[in-house]
């Protein structure tokens, strides 16, 4: 779903647009983010700093 996520935002952003900020053939940035594909965190990474978004990790522990 995560993955399906990014592509939605990334095709109304501009596929073309994001795979050049992101340093991505147009082809592929729509395999890496096809359904059932496995892409490396690098380039979700990328793909994320393209559209303006970030992945972060916090603890769960909130004491």
């Amino acid at each position: 779903m995560f993955i399906a996520a990014i592509g939605d935002v990334t095709k109304a952003k501009g596929m073309a647009s994001i795979a050049k900020t992101a340093g991505l053939g147009r082809e592929s940035l729509y395999k890496a983010l096809r359904k059932g594909a496995r892409p490396r965190f690098d380039t979700i990474n990328a793909v994320l700093h393209a559209i303006g978004a970030k992945f972060t990790v916090t603890s769960a522990d909130h004491s």
